[in-house]
């Protein structure tokens, strides 16, 4: 499976990253992508930037040395009821938003909880993409979240830098890709490079859609036109 954009990346605004966005675009192009997604922490991560930084994006051209760049955000999820630390006046402003949990701003709570927060953020019409929710220590009812998914037209992100971090990741997303499989609900996989030399590294991702024979028209970043079709759709803006 070949994928053509890279949906959740950091630089070294985010503090714990390690490059810049043009070491990230030109490893984009390096790895043969034709998009990339800038999605730094929202502002309740520790050494995230602040609000101005998400706010002065649009100085940043939409194509650089040949590569979309899409402007957006990793919106920090504040708690269970839908909180998310950027305001919707600048969330309805980015190109691409992706909201997670984090233990440093959300520390898990139950499984009860973690499905209301999830119901809860797939009603925001400012998420594009739910993070990283194959984290073992944010356990969900699947069908309950995943059917919501689906109503809402929410993005499921299958993020490969999780199977190295976040406990659970390899059984948790087998379970939820096959949930999404049978509501026909859309998935991205995503490298959440922190380094340059990661951006569009989906191998584990991808290796896991390929193995349970996940239907790849339902990889909304494996094919050039089906992702085009979704930014301009999203945005509101033509990308040559």
């Amino acid at each position: 499976m070949k994928i053509v954009a890279d949906t959740h990346t950091h630089t070294l605004a985010s503090g714990h990253a390690y490059s810049t966005v043009l070491e990230n675009i030109r490893a984009a192009k390096d790895a043969g992508l034709s998009f990339i997604c800038l999605t730094e922490h929202g502002p309740d991560m520790w050494d995230a930037p602040k609000l101005s930084f998400f706010s002065n994006l649009h100085c940043i051209p939409d194509i650089v040395e040949d590569i979309v760049v899409l402007k957006g955000a990793e919106a920090n999820i504040l708690d269970y009821n839908g909180g998310l630390d950027l305001p919707p006046k600048m969330l309805e402003k980015l190109d691409w938003v992706i909201a997670s949990y984090h233990g440093p701003v959300c520390p898990p709570g139950t499984l009860k909880q973690h499905t209301e927060g999830w119901l809860k953020i797939a009603e925001n019409p400012d998420v594009d993409v739910i993070g990283h929710c194959g984290d073992g220590r944010y356990l969900f009812e699947l069908e309950k979240v995943i059917r919501k998914f689906k109503e809402c037209g929410k993005i499921v992100e299958i993020n490969a830098h999780s199977f190295l971090v976040r406990p659970g990741t390899a059984f948790n997303c087998r379970q939820i890709v096959q949930c999404c499989a049978k509501f026909e609900v859309p998935v991205v996989v995503s490298s959440d490079a922190h380094f340059c030399m990661d951006v569009g590294n989906v191998k584990a991702a991808v290796d896991m859609l390929e193995e349970i024979g996940f239907p790849e028209k339902l990889v909304l970043n494996s094919d050039y036109s089906r992702f085009l079709e979704l930014v301009q759709h999203k945005t509101g803006r033509k990308f040559a």
